[in-house]
């Protein structure tokens, strides 16, 4: 072994003791009782809780196995098996499913972890037996990778393992990593591009000869970027070089397309170009776990490259995407404009992330936003916007939040981390439990559930869960042994060992040497309790603190903050709630008699003066944004009537004079989510109406587009929900840019009454246009209305056949 080699293992040695120094760290800094937690959780009870876990985990998995296997997925509405091909489509959702039963090899290494070598052994037996990949269908190959490679790999490595510590499954002779070999071979021509990034899909039989796959283009940072851990470990286990070289290609591709200027990345790149597509940065979807397997390769293979790639892009995320405890996206490009106004779920992942690379304080206080996040809506929405208002209301029982809970308690013991985790669990109890398994939650505000259980609840969410509650002495492995892939699926860290000397992945004039600098915080006086505390107002307002001489302005206002209520109170300002209070709306009436003093009297009246611009203001961009499907009152009318429906970000924008005018019809099936629909002759030159749910809005789109629809109206499927009482909803696409016709959101209430009228007039015609378009017309015809009338009764007047009136009472 080289000397370069020894100093890699060397350093390697010490990564699996990080966690327990951040733990003693932190125990030896908490001996201030002041900072202590206030509510420590006993034994007895995390163990029960470890228990409950281990009971939600066989409550699903049964359920899966009973109903569902040997597909992909469970239907826990159904209570069936989700088939590729069979059951109904979902568009592009359904590129992660291959026939390859799915739910159970992502599944396998979390029986190990629970202790159930038995289940384990029969489940694998099983996967030897059912499982094969000889299909003609169309698979995500990041998907693929990260559930199917990364979980026949984590199973091989925990089988022999048993087989040396539990002395069981004598019979097992690898298997599995052949399985995970031929798998990987028929994910290699998605790497057959001139940038050697890998396209975003595959043919498992066809590799890119599809037809289907001519146009393949694009892929996702995180897609591309996400590769490089499981096939490492398989052309380590196999002694096969081409998956390890071909993944680290990728990423040498990857860094070499950063901004220069910012070193960050965008989200959705042209596979053969490198040009990008979607310049957004941040760390949620479509990037989150390229950061994640930057760093962890270091940690895996030992090649501090990847170090130094990772703190470029960690420095740059921390200098312009951080915003406090929130990250919001930017222009990669631009780093000091901001590309969008929300943040979804998967950036949950981030504070675990953080942990591990040692840097705490940022992640507490990011978990601990996220945390007041579902303490606000019950359950984490997949979007939520700057002001915590709902965006995306679907919640997919995703692991991100419960993960990176898992991550700070290891590193700092603090029991608060104990107390989160039991929220997130009794709330899945509540909220996410059925007959037949877990259900993902359709809109986190009304608990509707989705025929949907991801795999990934099994191999991740339930599995952070159990390992939460659990010591160490509880587990048959010591975890600090191994790297959680993005998957959760574990891969040992003796893989650094098996490397072939003849590679050398080193770049040593790439960087220089501030990049390896970057090393744990000053952890002086840092407890997670201490670094919370100022965060408690973060969201709700719920915790008193001192009011600054500094006046509030009506920007800075928050309904919910009780020191805000004060303030305004003082000034001389009374809230009365408006219809009804579920709305939440209010008006504000202002005395200077009422203030506490002439001073806040006076501050009183300014707050009211800047309360009346910023309503205007909110009013002239949401009316900008706000889109109307018009149509005439009855046949014989000139009066029109407009709904209020809300733009795609995807899809044409109508402005000033443009409209789409037609013919109104439903889609049938009205989900629109089928390749082919019944009624698809009579819909060219034609609106389409067609159901939210099944399938991704622009999927929907390009349907409607392919049979000639002029234009497409999307109806919510949430029942009762109105532009009235909720914000406007903005749908999002894939980044692709392929759609030519406009696509608008209406909410049910408004839908409703569209439906009427197409009740009564069977042949309906719209207008889909700007909403202030349509004022402007409207008050245009109202204006030449006034004007033709006036005109008319001149004329009368001059020609003397003006009606006289009659007196109002004869004398």
């Amino acid at each position: 072994m080289s000397s370069t080699t020894s100093s890699i293992v060397a350093q390697r040695l010490l990564l699996p003791s990080l966690l327990s120094l951040l733990l003693l760290i932190v125990t030896v800094i908490s001996d201030d009782a002041s900072t202590m937690p206030t509510q420590n959780m006993s034994h007895k009870e995390r163990a029960e809780l470890r228990e409950e876990s281990r009971e939600m985990f066989y409550h699903a998995y049964r359920a899966y196995m009973e109903n569902a296997y040997p597909a992909d997925e469970l239907m826990p509405l159904s209570c069936k098996g989700r088939y590729r091909g069979v059951t109904a489509s979902r568009g592009d959702m359904d590129d992660i499913l291959g026939n390859f039963s799915m739910t159970l090899v992502d599944t396998l290494d979390t029986l190990v972890l629970l202790g159930d070598f038995a289940e384990f052994e029969h489940a694998v037996k099983l996967v030897i037996r059912d499982v094969q990949f000889d299909s003609d269908i169309i698979v995500s190959v990041f998907e693929t990778n990260i559930r199917m490679v990364g979980g026949l790999l984590s199973a091989h490595i925990l089988a022999e393992y048993l087989q040396k510590q539990a002395d069981v499954m004598h019979w097992y002779k690898g298997e599995m990593l052949e399985m995970a070999r031929e798998l990987g071979y028929r994910l290699l021509p998605a790497f057959n591009t001139t940038t050697g990034i890998p396209h975003a899909r595959v043919n498992l039989r066809l590799g890119m000869k599809d037809p289907q796959l001519k146009k393949s283009r694009e892929t996702c940072t995180a897609c591309a970027g996400t590769i490089l851990l499981e096939f490492a470990a398989l052309s380590r286990l196999t002694g096969d070089p081409i998956f390890e070289v071909r993944a680290h290609a990728a990423m040498d591709a990857l860094w070499k397309l950063r901004h220069r200027g910012s070193d960050l990345m965008g989200t959705v790149l042209n596979v053969h170009s490198g040009d990008w597509v979607r310049r957004d940065s941040g760390v949620g979807a479509g990037i989150d776990s390229y950061y994640e397997y930057l760093f962890k390769s270091y940690v895996l293979l030992g090649d501090d490259k990847y170090l130094a790639r990772f703190n470029r892009h960690y420095n740059a995320v921390m200098k312009y995407v951080s915003e406090g405890p929130m990250l919001l996206d930017v222009l990669m490009h631009r780093p000091h404009a901001k590309s969008r106004n929300f943040m979804d779920s998967l950036l949950a992942f981030w504070p675990g992330l953080q942990v591990l690379s040692g840097d705490l304080k940022p992640a507490v206080q990011t978990h601990e936003m996220l945390y007041q996040v579902m303490q606000m809506h019950t359950l984490i929405p997949e979007a939520w916007t700057v002001d915590f208002q709902i965006h995306w209301g679907q919640h997919h029982l995703r692991p991100e939040f419960i993960e990176s809970t898992y991550f700070l308690y290891r590193a700092t013991g603090d029991h608060h981390y104990l107390q989160v985790g039991k929220r997130a669990l009794k709330t899945l109890q509540k909220y996410a439990k059925v007959s037949c398994g877990y259900a993902a939650v359709n809109d986190v505000r009304t608990g509707k559930h989705e025929d949907r259980m991801d795999s990934f609840v099994l191999s991740e969410t339930f599995k952070y869960l159990f390992l939460l509650f659990s010591d160490p002495q509880d587990l048959i492995i010591n975890v600090d042994e191994f790297v959680f892939t993005t998957e959760a699926h574990l891969l040992p860290l003796s893989i650094a060992q098996l490397g072939n000397s003849t590679f050398s992945f080193r770049q040593s004039d790439e960087h220089n040497v501030l990049d390896f600098m970057r090393t744990c915080p000053s952890s002086n006086k840092l407890f997670p309790e201490k670094v919370r505390k100022p965060l408690r107002n973060f969201i709700t307002g719920s915790c008193p603190r001192t009011i600054s001489g500094k006046r509030l302005s009506a920007l800075d206002f928050q309904a919910s903050n009780a020191d805000h209520l004060r303030a305004v109170y003082d000034m001389g300002i009374t809230m009365v709630s408006v219809g009804d209070r579920s709305q939440g709306k209010v008006r504000l009436f202002h005395s200077f008699y009422n203030a506490k003093s002439q001073e806040e009297g006076e501050m009183g009246l300014q707050f009211m003066q800047e309360m009346l611009e910023l309503t205007k203001m909110q009013s002239m961009n949401q009316l900008a944004q706000l889109q109307a499907v018009a149509y005439a009152v009855d046949e014989q009318s000139q009066d029109w009537t407009a709904l209020m429906a809300g733009p795609s970000h995807f899809s044409p924008e109508l402005i000033g004079e443009q409209f789409v005018e037609g013919e109104i019809v439903l889609a049938n099936p009205l989900r629109a989510c089928d390749e082919k629909l019944e009624n698809a002759s009579d819909i060219s030159g034609k609106i389409l109406v067609a159901e939210r749910g099944d399938c991704t809005f622009v999927s929907k789109a390009r349907l409607a587009q392919k049979v000639g629809a002029t234009a497409l109206i999307v109806c919510d499927n949430v029942s009762g929900s109105s532009g009235e009482t909720q914000p406007m909803f903005a749908m999002s696409g894939d980044g692709k840019d392929d759609v030519a016709i406009p696509v608008v959101f209406m909410y049910s209430l408004e839908f409703t009454k569209l439906s009427a009228a197409m009740l009564r007039r069977p042949q309906l015609r719209a207008r889909i246009m700007q909403m202030v378009e349509f004022k402007r017309w409207q008050l245009a015809k109202e204006a030449h209305q006034n004007e033709t009338a006036a005109a008319a009764a001149a004329a009368a007047l001059a020609a003397g056949t003006m009606p006289k009136k009659k007196p109002d009472k004869e004398l």
